[in-house]
């Protein structure tokens, strides 16, 4: 027996921010091509308001997550946490979220960290660990907030967001892992080196050969693993670092664009790094009917890529409406322009 097949997710959760500056605002300040955002398929990005960071949002989607878990916060054995804008450099942020849920003492808490990936790493250390019996139950955390240099192109993608999962035992999960396969190489496309505030990327670099290559080896090797097709899923989920990406992703695996479309988030809010691809999960998770299998394919610079097979239970039904959708996130929103982002963002620098 496969580990995959004595676990899943319990709950889930998303969170994101109601502030949302339309891209439009970001070619204004800068003077770029009006044309970039229609290039990139996205249309506004979520901003993190004042007193927002990685660790309240991980929060409340975590807290979305036990809401649909039903679980005793007691009972979580581990608490990780992945992200790329953890507000201190020394102090786990994933004892923070611990505690203000209730789970302390009783639980290992860490943070990881693989770029976009970290949260999936998380997901696999999670499936592990509760197949084992080390832990009943394993909260999985994916946060970032907007991590981009002023005026560089990465500023039309770079959002903040968060999602949360409860991972369990398969005979209390709304969706069921089949199994996983991970792809991962010294592939340095995207990169923030001690003491410099914002990543740089190698442009063109970061699609071929790094978000592409890993991902199709990723899902290659899942399926060749398993004996899965392209038709056997019902949907297919990828990180998420733009619009066009996961659409050029699943043309080349022959995988219909009809079935990415449930799970894509960045075209309204842009990438929220270690929520991109769960918050398409969360999405899907919302609407998904049971027996449904999903294809799952986070990425992380540097570079590696997952791909899980899942399929949604009878038990998504009775749990899925205990807790704000990602509908509901997206809906609620307030417009603001890019000094409000500038401030939030703390771009702006006070001296004296």
């Amino acid at each position: 027996m496969k580990p995959e097949d004595l676990t899943g997710i319990v709950g889930w959760g998303s969170y994101i921010p109601r502030y949302r500056m339309p891209l439009s605002e970001i070619t204004r300040v800068w003077g770029f091509n009006p044309e970039q955002p229609r290039e990139l398929d996205v249309a506004e990005k979520s901003v993190a308001g004042y007193d927002e960071d990685a660790i309240t949002m991980g929060w409340e989607a975590a807290l979305n997550a036990l809401k649909r878990a039903g679980v005793n916060p007691k009972e979580i054995g581990a608490v990780w946490f992945g992200t790329e804008s953890k507000p201190y450099a020394v102090k786990p942020s994933a004892t923070v979220i611990a505690e203000a849920l209730g789970i302390t003492p009783s639980t290992m808490a860490t943070d990881l960290e693989f770029a976009c990936r970290a949260a999936s790493e998380a997901i696999r250390i999670s499936i592990a660990s509760v197949a084992s019996g080390l832990v009943k139950y394993a909260l999985v955390v994916g946060s970032d907030t907007a991590q981009a240099n002023p005026g560089d192109v990465l500023e039309y993608t770079a959002s903040s967001a968060a999602t949360a999962l409860v991972i369990g035992p398969s005979s209390e999960a709304a969706a069921v892992f089949e199994a996983s396969y991970t792809y991962v190489t010294d592939t340095p496309d995207f990169w923030r080196r001690a003491h410099v505030p914002y990543p740089l990327h190698g442009e063109a670099f970061t699609g071929e050969p790094a978000y592409f290559h890993h991902i199709v080896g990723a899902v290659k090797g899942l399926m060749e693993k398993t004996g899965l097709r392209p038709s056997d899923f019902d949907y297919a989920i990828f990180h998420q670092p733009n619009g066009k990406f996961p659409v050029q992703v699943a043309r080349m695996l022959d995988i219909p664009v009809e079935k990415v479309k449930p799970g894509l988030v960045t075209p309204l809010i842009g990438n929220s790094y270690n929520s991109s691809a769960l918050i398409g999960l969360s999405k899907v998770l919302d609407e998904a009917r049971p027996g449904s299998r999903i294809l799952l394919a986070p990425f992380g610079s540097g570079a590696g890529s997952d791909a899980y097979s899942i399929v949604v239970t009878d038990k998504v039904l009775e749990k899925r409406d205990k807790a704000p959708k990602v509908v509901d996130y997206l809906s609620r929103k307030k417009v603001v322009d890019y000094a409000f982002y500038a401030r939030s963002r703390n771009l702006i620098k006070r001296i004296g």
